[in-house]
């Protein structure tokens, strides 16, 4: 065995992850060769040379020691504890309304947070980085979901197409986690081009608007838009971009003129109008107004309003006339606290790709807090939007704890690109 191999084993030896053993092994292998690549460009054997090159690196036994301390698994026990906080609050609203006693709803629920948790830890482990060789496999599995939704649809349910195959039922909002990993990868290449980009945004998006799927369109294009401010292209690029889809509602708005029902602008007019209609669509954001009235600072406990999807879609309104709003006061604070924890973690991440993640990360996650929120105080039109780890249901939770997933994965290797500085010294 050569020197090198013996001074990399040794380095290695005191590297507990195994994950960051090949990683070091590889990095000093590198620059043991441009030194020794240097060193015969200046008149020595190879032999020596090489020799000389692990020489210059120092002790392998204090070299391994220090960066065994840079990688030492790390978990970012801030997120995890509002994570586990938000994931129970969850069940909150199946005690306010009752369902906590009935079997079905809370061995339910009990099984989605243990999902939801394991999915989050599940993502954690596995490392992020192996995703950006994968970004036309994501793409492709995104746009397969979105045909099969569309031309081979099994059943609608309230108005949402549903592809079965049992006993799994696969929805559009499926795809949108896909099209995350896959934007990541395809922001972070150079060679992306502005008609790749926007061609390769228009087509989810094309399939998105076919179904109708208003909701995930919404949030797939806050999405992209919000990643692309992280993206390789230059910022004359980026603002090339904005400007260009400023015009983007008004082509759909045109494309899609015919197909507007009247009843959908009965529902734009309501969200601007409600008293207008009051006996129609205007309905439900007089009520919604009304409860949120009742509710007090500290709630309505024993009322019995009615209250639409209470545990899903108006969950928050829920809350506000159940508990209160000093307690809604309080579930905002977390669950900010929680996007803001994602802010947090990419200030301390130099790398492109994994600031991509995050930034997606946190678009997904915001999007629904904000609108959720917003719709139930009458600022946003009511539409079928979760509010993340609170709603009921199984594909909202687990979708947004494999965000949070994502998350953790970035921070637990985070140190990698630190070891590389080190290396480089």
């Amino acid at each position: 065995m050569d020197k090198k191999q013996l001074f990399l084993n040794e380095v290695t030896n005191h590297i507990k992850s195994k994950e960051a053993q090949k990683y070091v092994a590889d990095e000093l292998s590198y620059h043991v060769k441009e030194a020794k690549k240097r060193l015969m460009e200046k008149g020595l054997t190879e032999a020596e040379a090489e020799e000389k090159a692990v020489e210059q690196m120092g002790s392998p036994t204090k070299l391994g020691q220090q960066l065994n301390k840079l990688h030492r698994p790390k978990v970012d026990w801030v997120l995890v504890l509002l994570l586990t906080a938000t994931l129970f609050l969850g069940f909150l609203p199946l005690f306010s309304l009752g369902y906590m006693d009935e079997r079905y709803f809370s061995i339910n629920k009990t099984v989605i947070v243990l999902l939801g948790g394991a999915a989050a830890i599940g993502i954690m482990l596995i490392d992020y980085r192996k995703w950006q060789k994968w970004c036309w496999m994501f793409y492709a599995i995104g746009i397969l979901i979105l045909v099969m939704l569309r031309f081979f649809v099994s059943t609608m349910v309230n108005g949402v197409p549903i592809f079965r195959i049992s006993p799994v039922s696969i929805e559009s909002t499926m795809a949108i986690p896909f099209f995350f990993l896959s934007w990541a990868s395809l922001f972070n290449n150079r060679k992306l081009r502005l008609w790749q980009f926007f061609i390769l945004f228009l087509i989810p998006l094309s399939l998105f608007l076919a179904m109708p799927s208003l909701v995930n369109s919404y949030i797939y294009t806050i999405m992209v838009f919000v990643m692309l401010c992280w993206s390789k292209f230059s910022r004359k690029a980026i603002i090339t971009i904005w400007a260009v889809a400023s015009g983007i509602p008004v082509m759909i708005g045109l494309v899609f003129w015919r197909s507007i029902k009247l009843y959908q602008f009965e529902r734009l007019l309501a969200f601007l109008h409600p008293e207008k209609y009051q006996n129609g669509a205007g309905y439900l954001y007089l009520h919604l107004k009304a409860l949120l009235a009742k509710a007090g600072w500290f709630g309505n406990h024993g009322g019995k309003d009615f209250i639409p999807e209470a545990h899903t879609n108006f969950v928050f309104a829920s809350l506000i006339y159940h508990y209160g709003w000093v307690f809604a006061i309080g579930l905002v604070i977390i669950l900010t606290l929680l996007g803001l924890r994602i802010i947090m973690v990419s200030l301390k991440i130099k790398d492109s790709y994994s600031k991509l993640l995050l930034s997606g990360a946190f678009a997904l996650y915001s999007v629904q807090l904000v609108t959720h929120i917003f719709m139930t105080l009458g600022l946003f039109p009511i539409i079928s939007i979760s509010l993340p780890f609170i709603s009921y249901g199984l594909m909202p939770t687990v979708s947004n704890a494999i965000l949070i997933g994502v998350v953790l994965s970035v921070y637990r290797r985070k140190d990698l690109t630190i070891s590389q500085q080190i290396l480089e010294k």
